[in-house]
């Protein structure tokens, strides 16, 4: 990487104990200065901060075992970690929501609930999940400070971000109710990165189910998400999905998204 760039990745791997040297190897080619992990299904004592350290990178981790999971691992020294919601309410009782700040960038990694059906009580709290990220941005920051949110948002903004809206299960991930709350996150002060940099082109996924081939039939969902603050958003010059991770012997069903960004 240039020296005046940053390069931010988000990366849902199903598993880190699973897919550790996957991520190592990926970091030793991708060289992302910051790397949101999601999913990482560990809990903290089990986290690998050492193999990170090795790399030349610090690492904070949220966990709680075998489920949930998200962590941040930076070369820029990490400080004001907070795990979880600071709105104030209630802790969530799942390991879905990890925020730092990287050098002088605020950094939000996010797990959102996947909701599993409209008419469940999961799509519920996704629902109310979301809600309270914007809460949790107002307690921590402004839209005026330099803030990326990032990570498995289980939303795909727009009915061009997935294969085909008809066979959407439950009808999850592109609700209106579910857009309506990115559609806050927005308003808030957050652009989605990616598609600045690419905003005519269509059939652009992130997450492909493992079944029935999937991925090599390109039936695939854009819910990895690179939001951002203005201040970011415009020094954003290069975002990319890395197909070439979703390869491979035992993925991850999502591929990581990254962004290169102008150092002030």
């Amino acid at each position: 990487m240039p020296a005046d760039r940053v390069r931010y990745a988000t990366w849902n791997v199903n598993s880190l104990k699973a897919r550790r040297e996957r991520v190592l190897e990926w970091m030793t080619h991708a060289e992302p200065d910051v790397l949101c992990l999601q999913e990482t299904k560990l809990a903290d004592a089990s986290f690998p901060a050492l193999d990170f350290a090795a790399a030349g990178y610090e690492a904070v981790h949220h966990g709680e075992g075998r489920w949930n999971g998200v962590c941040l691992i930076s070369r820029l020294p990490i400080t004001d970690v907070v795990a979880g919601f600071a709105d104030g309410g209630p802790p969530d009782d799942e390991a879905r929501l990890l925020t730092a700040r990287c050098g002088s960038s605020l950094i939000v990694t996010v797990y959102v609930p996947n909701g599993r059906a409209v008419d469940h009580e999961h799509y519920e709290y996704k629902l109310r999940w979301l809600d309270r990220l914007r809460d949790h941005l107002d307690a921590l920051t402004t839209a005026t400070d330099d803030v990326i949110v990032c990570g498995d948002f289980n939303v795909a903004p727009e009915d061009r971000d997935v294969w085909n809206i008809d066979e959407v299960h439950g009808g999850t991930h592109v609700s209106a109710p579910e857009r309506a709350r990115l559609g806050r996150l927005e308003a808030w002060g957050l652009e989605d990165t990616f598609r600045r940099c690419h905003p005519d082109e269509d059939r652009l996924y992130s997450w492909w189910d493992y079944r029935a081939g999937n991925f090599h039939k390109h039936k695939g969902m854009r819910i990895d998400l690179m939001m951002a603050t203005r201040s970011v958003a415009d020094r954003t010059r290069f975002a990319l999905i890395d197909r070439q991770a979703r390869k491979g012997s035992s993925p991850s069903d999502h591929a990581p998204v990254l962004i290169d960004v102008d150092a002030r």
